[in-house]
């Protein structure tokens, strides 16, 4: 009898494997050889699950977003039944920072994909649509906390959600040591308590 494949777990480890790369050697180093080197595979095995770089790039991406997801899930379920729209805010702000190993793994997979989608047109459409709807699931919040009082009616969502988001961009700040992690969870926490006071 044949030798059944786990298809789909051969590719997560294909993904594992790129996202070393991407993260002890950069995106520079980031060719369809190096990481087969890296999965322990041939060049050839791993043409198998992917046909190009691209194509192996854009599932390793959609596997690290589909892990923060999981991530965040994990932390929902731990802030119990009916958590405040602040502590949903703040758990899904930190694990889009790289303050873990998993985290920073995954983001920087994602800074090698907006580098790659800003010379790619193919890759640009897949990162936006990618953005387009992190960003929407963000307002999506930020509007129900607003209808149900715990964001002042003040507040344009649209503009709250933008600043929001803006503090994710404290991770080149933390990857090459300009703050601490503790202090983007501070600026974190200072920006939701003036959101929510």
């Amino acid at each position: 009898m044949p030798k059944q494949v786990d298809h789909r777990g051969r590719r997560e480890e294909i993904a594992r494997a790129l996202w070393r790369v991407v993260e002890r050697r950069g995106v520079a180093h980031l060719t369809m050889r190096v990481v087969a080197q890296e999965a322990g595979m041939s060049l050839g095995q791993l043409q198998h699950y992917f046909a190009s770089r691209a194509a192996m790039l854009s599932f390793s991406v959609d596997f690290a977003s589909e892990q923060t997801s999981l991530r965040v899930g994990r932390g929902l379920e731990q802030l119990g039944d009916r958590p405040h729209p602040r502590d949903v805010l703040r758990l899904t702000l930190a694990e889009m920072l790289p303050l873990h190993a998993d985290a920073r793994a995954t983001s920087r997979m994602s800074a090698a994909y907006v580098l790659e989608a800003l010379h790619d047109e193919a890759v640009h459409e897949q990162a936006r649509r990618g953005l387009v709807q992190g960003r929407a699931l963000v307002e999506q919040l930020v509007r129900q906390a607003v209808a149900d009082g715990h964001i002042g009616p003040d507040r344009d969502p649209a503009v709250e959600t933008n600043l929001l988001l803006a503090l994710t961009g404290l991770t080149p700040l933390i990857e090459l040591g300009v703050i601490e992690p503790r202090d983007a969870l501070t600026a974190i926490d200072v920006h939701l308590d003036r959101l929510f006071g």
